[in-house]
């Protein structure tokens, strides 16, 4: 049988780090993900990626403040967490 990876990605309007880290940090974590680790980069003049090294895969923040938008992906390889996530984030 083949591994299977569930990914969703979307566009939103927020653009601020701080509000980012922390809608995701607690919406990964509502919907049953544990983050291992969150690396950061805040990019000058503007910008920010994030990456959450979780035990079921991983998420990504890349935010495009001069377009006021942001871009998130989370691919999970454990089906529950990820649908709980995407009900949860719609």
């Amino acid at each position: 049988m083949k591994a299977q990876i569930y990914n969703y990605a979307i566009w939103v309007n927020e653009t601020n780090p701080k509000a980012l880290k922390d809608k995701y940090n607690e919406l990964l974590s509502q919907s049953g993900f544990n983050v291992l680790d969150v690396a950061e980069k805040h990019f000058e003049p503007f910008g920010y990626t994030a990456l959450f090294l979780l035990s079921e895969s991983h998420f990504a923040i890349h935010t495009f403040p001069e377009h006021n938008e942001t871009y998130i992906e989370l691919s999970s390889c454990v089906k529950e967490p990820f649908n709980l996530f995407v009900q949860n984030h719609e």
